[in-house]
């Protein structure tokens, strides 16, 4: 079967939301449906949004892939979404609300380097260990070399407990695709980072 990447833009919001509305994730619960709204490029200090229902969550998941404040790319098979990764500028996004709860351990970057953040993966219960989270990892990594990053940053955790706990993906997935630990975060958290641009010889 083929699988087909594409990136997100304002006229595949209704598959990513029927993708999420399809997919469990976290626990499965319905009123705990993330769709993946706290990983944008928008300021939720200043704009405090309200993400208290899934329907609302809902509602402001499509109006962030419209405006583009939410990006990242759709994993397809046979025309239908299948995973999702979401990867945005990391500048872009150091104000929104996942960001201010859990990456203030962070180290400031040197000034000038351009760097992409892959925040999240999520794939269909059916398709996991298919490689689907790797693919998208490649095209996130071709796409920010073709674009001028200097880097793509990943903050996974050292062990991989599951999916849901471990939604920033598996530290091994990106060993493989060439990352190398750049920092440790507090806990089991650590950064890696994969050179793509100016780096990639120094």
């Amino acid at each position: 079967m083929e699988i087909e990447i594409k990136r997100l833009v304002p006229g595949l919001a209704e598959d990513y939301i029927r993708f999420f509305d399809a997919t469990p994730h976290d626990d499965g619960v319905d009123e705990h449906k993330c769709y993946c709204i706290c990983w944008t490029s928008t300021d939720h200090e200043k704009e405090k949004p309200d993400f208290s229902t899934a329907g609302k969550r809902r509602a402001m998941a499509a109006e962030y892939v419209k405006s583009g404040a939410l990006q990242g790319y759709l994993a397809y098979a046979d025309g239908r979404p299948i995973g999702w990764c979401n990867a945005n500028t990391k500048a872009d996004c150091s104000s929104c609300e996942s960001w201010l709860r859990f990456m203030g351990d962070l180290p400031e970057d040197e000034p000038g380097l351009k760097i992409k953040s892959i925040f999240c993966f999520v794939i269909a219960p059916e398709w996991q260990r298919k490689g689907i989270a790797a693919r998208l990892l490649e095209r996130v990594c071709g796409d920010a070399e073709a674009e001028g990053f200097d880097f793509v940053e990943a903050y996974p955790k050292r062990s991989f407990s599951s999916p849901a706990q471990s939604f920033h993906g598996p530290a091994a997935m990106f060993e493989k695709a060439g990352f190398t630990v750049f920092d440790e975060r507090n806990g089991d958290g650590i950064i890696m980072r994969k050179p793509v641009g100016r780096f990639i010889n120094p």
